[in-house]
């Protein structure tokens, strides 16, 4: 995985401005480790940051095809194509041939051989900016499920770009304001796809491409969820997604540095574990390493709740049993976890005020931790919106509101908790609503489907187009901020087409959340995970963390000068810390506290 970023604009040269593409590449430094590289012409400079994972000795970026003084394209490009492999035989066969064994130099010859199309052709997460110096065209791409972020800005009669924002902001013509509607989305989880809480940043969606040519700049859709009959019966079904997965995770094992599983004890991670396990026993390549995460005192502190059952630890060390992997876990400190160094170090990722507090600190230290011993990891990220895996999937009331599903047990804030000021001037509740209504308007409905079909396609849709981007996004620059690259096999897109039309009667067979994952990988895991209730990433239980959380917002209110203050009452926020001890045990009831923190500092780093 890597960091991208350049810009195009033909008003002027910008054969000088390398000192310039060196500090906005530098940024994406965390991204890329192992190299740098830069590329500049008349009018278009590209830069990268490598970490390397396929060729390691080759494959350095951006690369060129054709003569450095007159070449035909120049690709700087992030991701993985998972079948490269079969590509780079098609195209061989073409006549094209190769310097590398990377599957860089397949996407730019993919390029060269069949034009913007080639996108079609590619199976993997990506995001890539591709100079085309025959047609004086810049081409933006980003892989079809969203694993891979890419942001853009106007530069010029051009675009400026970046694998995260903050490539964005390092260059001197773009001017950093707030978008007080986009923060409003954010805050909202709606999600609206393109949104960023800063004016004129734009975030690229998910199956789209931006063409930038001297006739202008121009957005198009190369793929979306489409609705297809669904005829095959439960067993067919459930037989034909155990062979998607086993050919998926085949794929995602290829790599020439260490890889590992993220395994929680859940179905999902321990269905890719166990399948990661039968194939690599299979070629004699050794075993799987597996990771898990835990907190210092769980035992004790832990508290069952419909939302967190369980905890996970007992159930990824059976499963790492039952499979045989080389299993660890990573146990980390209430402390730990409020450090202030940590805390900014998730800012610094994100680029945003985004957090769901714990759950990304322990994410960016589980991360840190890992890479010490692997480069890849296999995550189980995204089953349960392509499988139905969620509680409110299955809960009538929330399926029947005209609302985003999620918000019935995830806010990072509450409307009543905002400044009158704020929630009117960006009509908070009443964007999000439109913003539901527009993704409602984008679901195609196949005419002999009954209410109840016609509205878990819905569902589906609003998690695969919306939910699924926030986790995304955070999996992505937590894990990369670690220089870890975080392979998500249930993103594959010819599972999620094919899960995408199946029937909800089917995806819930056996009554349950996820029938059909749970029926193809019934033969691999122990019964207890297989019988086991959803049970979300952990948090920390602590009552010493709930009391640090407490301070820290109250010191903020006892200052009185915070800007967060300027869309969160301070008043509203003094009576919540009200509540009584214990109740901010659970990340449902503090991510207000977590948001306000967050809002304080992501403003002062900002804005000053």
């Amino acid at each position: 995985m890597c960091g991208i970023a350049g810009w195009i604009d033909f008003s002027r040269s910008h054969r000088s401005e390398r000192a310039v593409l060196a500090r906005v590449t530098e940024t994406m430094a965390l991204r890329g480790p192992d190299s740098s590289g830069l590329w500049l012409d008349t009018h278009v400079a590209l830069g990268h940051r490598r970490l390397a994972v396929i060729d390691i000795h080759g494959g350095n970026q951006p690369m060129v095809s054709g003569p450095s003084a007159e070449p035909r394209a120049v690709l700087s490009y992030s991701g993985e194509v998972y079948n490269f492999r079969e590509l780079r035989a098609e195209l061989a066969d073409r006549g094209h041939t190769f310097n590398t064994s990377s599957d860089t130099e397949v996407v730019l010859n993919a390029y060269l051989e069949w034009g913007i199309d080639s996108v079609q052709h590619f199976n993997g997460m990506f995001a890539f900016a591709l100079w085309d110096a025959r047609r004086q065209r810049l081409l933006l791409v980003r892989d079809r499920l969203g694993v891979k972020p890419l942001y853009y800005a106007k530069l010029g009669s051009g675009v400026l770009f970046g694998s995260e924002p903050k490539a964005v902001f390092a260059h001197p013509e773009f001017d950093r304001k707030l978008d007080h509607d986009g923060l409003a989305d954010m805050l909202s989880l709606a999600k609206t796809p393109g949104k960023t809480p800063f004016r004129g940043l734009y975030e690229l969606p998910p199956g789209h491409l931006l063409v930038v040519d001297r006739s202008g700049t121009r957005r198009q859709q190369y793929w979306s969820l489409q609705s297809r009959p669904h005829d095959d019966d439960i067993p067919t079904t459930i037989g034909h997604v155990r062979e998607l997965l086993e050919d998926i995770v085949e794929r995602q094992l290829i790599t020439d540095v260490p890889l590992c599983t993220l395994l929680s004890g859940g179905l999902d991670s321990s269905a890719l574990t166990a399948i990661a396990a039968n194939s690599l026993k299979t070629h004699d390549a050794g075993q799987v390493r597996s990771f898990s995460v835990d907190f210092v005192g769980s035992a004790d502190d832990f508290e069952s709740s419909e939302f967190r059952p369980d905890r996970d630890n007992p159930y990824a060390i059976a499963v790492s049993q039952h499979v045989g992997t080389v299993h660890s876990t990573i146990e980390l400190s209430h402390r730990a976890l409020s450090e202030r160094g940590v805390r900014q170090a998730v800012l610094d990722a994100h680029d945003l005020p985004l957090t769901f507090g714990d759950v990304d600190t322990s994410l960016h230290l589980l991360f840190a931790n890992i890479r010490r011993r692997s480069t890849v990891a296999l995550s189980g990220e995204s089953a349960d919106e392509v499988f139905g895996g969620y509680v409110w999937f299955h809960d009538p009331k929330v399926i029947g509101n005209d609302d985003f599903p999620w918000l019935s047990r995830m806010q990072l804030i509450t409307s009543d908790l905002l400044t009158d000021n704020f929630r009117n001037q960006t009509q908070f509740d009443s964007s999000r609503i439109d913003s539901y209504k527009q993704a409602i308007d984008e679901v195609e409905h196949l005419s002999d489907y009954d209410q109840q079909n016609r509205r878990m396609r819905e569902i589906s849709y609003l998690h695969l187009t919306r939910w699924l981007q926030i986790l995304l996004d955070r999996k992505d620059r937590l894990s990369m901020a670690a220089g870890l690259e975080v392979r998500v096999p249930f993103c594959d897109h010819r599972l999620v087409e094919y899960l995408y039309n199946v029937p909800w009667s089917i995806k819930s067979c056996d009554g349950r959340e996820k029938s059909v994952l749970r029926g193809a990988v019934a033969d691999l895991l122990p019964a207890s995970v297989l019988s086991r209730k959803k049970s979300p990433y952990p948090t920390n239980g602590s009552d010493h963390y709930e009391q640090e959380l407490r301070e820290s917002v109250t010191t903020l209110l006892d200052e009185n000068s915070s800007p967060a203050f300027d869309m969160i009452d301070p008043d509203r926020l003094r009576t919540l810390l009200e509540r009584p001890r214990g109740y901010f045990y659970t990340q449902l009831h503090r991510n207000p506290l977590e948001t306000t923190l967050i809002l304080h500092d992501w403003l002062l780093a900002n804005w000053g």
